[in-house]
C-alpha cells in the first residue's frame, strides 16, 4: 500500500458528491476515487499510526445495513474505522474522514451494563468523581469536545441534584474534535497531526476511564450485539 500522502480535494468532493446522489450507480462510476483518495488514504492513515502506537487497525464497510431501516440510501456518507487491541489499559483510537474533514476520537463509545454500573459509582463517588471532571476539562482546555450518550434525567438511585449529575447521565463517554478540509484537502502532516493531538488531549479521561472502569467482564458476543467490519493488519 502506498505510503499516507494526506487526504486530496478529491476525497471531500467524492464525499460530497454521494451525499448528493448516494445510488450505486454514482458509487460505481466513482469508485475509483474511493479506493485510491478515500480508502486507500485512510487505510494508509490508520496504518500508519497503528504502527507508532500499537494495536490493530479495523476499517468498516462503506455499505449500510439498510435490512432494518426506512433509510435505504447503500452508502455510508464517511469513512471510519478503529484502531484497537492495543497495550492494555489503552482504549481504541477512532478516526474518520468525511466531507466535513477528518474526525479523532477516542474513549468509551459504548459501556456494557457492568461498565455502566462502575463508571457511575466511580463518577458519585467524591474520592474518585472529581478526577474525571478535572479530566473533562483538561481535554475541553485543549480543544477536544467531549460526546456521548446521555439520559436526560437522573439515572435511578442518583439524586437529580448530584453535583456530578451532568457526567452520571452519561451511557458513554468520548472526546474528539474535528478538522475541517481546506482547499487544498488535508496534508499528511495536518491530518496525522491533528489525529496525535486529540487523542493526546483525550489521555487524562482514558486513564480515569482505565483505572475506574476498565473493560467489560461479561462474554463478548454478548456485550454489544453484532456489527460490520473487516479486520486488516
Amino acid at each position: 500500500m502506498p505510503a499516507f500522502a494526506g487526504f486530496g480535494p478529491e476525497a471531500f468532493a467524492w464525499f460530497s458528491g454521494l451525499e448528493a446522489d448516494n445510488t450505486k450507480q454514482w458509487f460505481t462510476a466513482h469508485r475509483d476515487t474511493y479506493e485510491t483518495a478515500v480508502r486507500g488514504a485512510f487505510e494508509a492513515m490508520m496504518d500508519e499510526l497503528a504502527d507508532e502506537l500499537g494495536g490493530e487497525v479495523k476499517v468498516f464497510r462503506q455499505h449500510r445495513d439498510i435490512r432494518f431501516s426506512a433509510d435505504k440510501s447503500p452508502y455510508k456518507t464517511r469513512t471510519y474505522g478503529v484502531i484497537f487491541d492495543r497495550p492494555e489499559p489503552a482504549p481504541s483510537l477512532y478516526a474518520q474522514v468525511a466531507a466535513t474533514g477528518l474526525f479523532a476520537g477516542t474513549g468509551y463509545y459504548r459501556l456494557a451494563s457492568d461498565q455502566l454500573a462502575r463508571f457511575r459509582n466511580a463518577i458519585a463517588d467524591d474520592s474518585t468523581g472529581p478526577g474525571l471532571e478535572q479530566a473533562v476539562a483538561a481535554a475541553e482546555g485543549a480543544g477536544v469536545e467531549t460526546y456521548g450518550e446521555a439520559l436526560k434525567t437522573a439515572p435511578r438511585g442518583y439524586p437529580r441534584d448530584h453535583p456530578r449529575i451532568a457526567l452520571l447521565r452519561h451511557k458513554s463517554l468520548i472526546g474528539g474534535s474535528r478538522l475541517a478540509p481546506a482547499e487544498d484537502g488535508i496534508g499528511r502532516d495536518a491530518a496525522l497531526g491533528h489525529a496525535r493531538a486529540t487523542w493526546s488531549a483525550c489521555e487524562p479521561i482514558c486513564v480515569w476511564l482505565a483505572a475506574n472502569v476498565g473493560p467489560s467482564e461479561l462474554p463478548e458476543e454478548t456485550r454489544f450485539g453484532r456489527g460490520g467490519g473487516r479486520r486488516r493488519r
